[in-house]
Order: C-alpha cells, then sequence, then structure tokens
C-alpha cells in the first residue's frame, strides 16, 4: 500500500485515475483481502511524512523490505507500475522512484521490463 501511495505521491500530483487504482487494487486483489481500508488514510499520511524529510525515502524502503516477505516484491512493483502508468502519464519522478524501488528489492532487470511492460499494455489509449 505504502508502495502505491508514494508512487502516486512522487511527483506532488495525486491524480484521480491514480488513486482509483489504487482503491481498485485494494478491493479487488487477492493479496488486500484481509487489509482494513481503513487503514489508507494512515498509511497515506505516513507516507507523506516520510517524503517529507530528507532520508524519507530510505526510511520507505527500510519499512517496505520489513513488512513484505520476499515473494511479495514483484506484485509490490507490480502494484506501484500500474499506479505510475494509471493516469497515462509517466513523470521523470515517477521513474527515478520506479527505478530506486528495482534496486531496493533487487528485482531482476528482465523481470522488471515484463512487468513494465505490462503495466504499460494496461494503461494504453
Amino acid at each position: 500500500m505504502a508502495l502505491m501511495i508514494a508512487v502516486s505521491a512522487s511527483d506532488e500530483d495525486m491524480r484521480t485515475a491514480e488513486l482509483v487504482k489504487i482503491q481498485a487494487a485494494v478491493q479487488l486483489l487477492p493479496i488486500f483481502s484481509d487489509y482494513d481500508p481503513d487503514r489508507i488514510t494512515h498509511v497515506t499520511q505516513v507516507v507523506f511524512d516520510l517524503l517529507e524529510q530528507e532520508d524519507g525515502l530510505d526510511a520507505l524502503f527500510g519499512l517496505m523490505r520489513e513488512g513484505l516477505p520476499e515473494r511479495l516484491y514483484e506484485t509490490a512493483y507490480a502494484l506501484a507500475c500500474d499506479v505510475a502508468a494509471a493516469d497515462g502519464k509517466l513523470g521523470e519522478t515517477e521513474l527515478r522512484l520506479l527505478e530506486e524501488v528495482r534496486y531496493e528489492l533487487a528485482l531482476d532487470r528482465l523481470h522488471a521490463a515484463a512487468i513494465e511492460r505490462g503495466a504499460r499494455a494496461r494503461h494504453l489509449t
């Protein structure tokens, strides 16, 4: 959840399409079947607070690695890519954040490219 919010907020403009994508993921995907949607507001505030700090992104990545099982790293990246692509615009800050996420989660470059290509294909107009 925090990663999706961070990607949406990274360009300082959380667009409606991105928020709808996050909400749909929480409502529809099995990975969020036990997630309390009321936590979204709290997680959003934590992410905003972290992004305002000088080393907040490092702290966010640390929390992400602590709270996310390794088997879900690619899933988290896929959801982040979907949020980034939801509005049809990938800004430089979103691309840089996704690059850092790939590095922090040690994702295989070919796997990440396939995930990115899938997100792009799903959101073409």
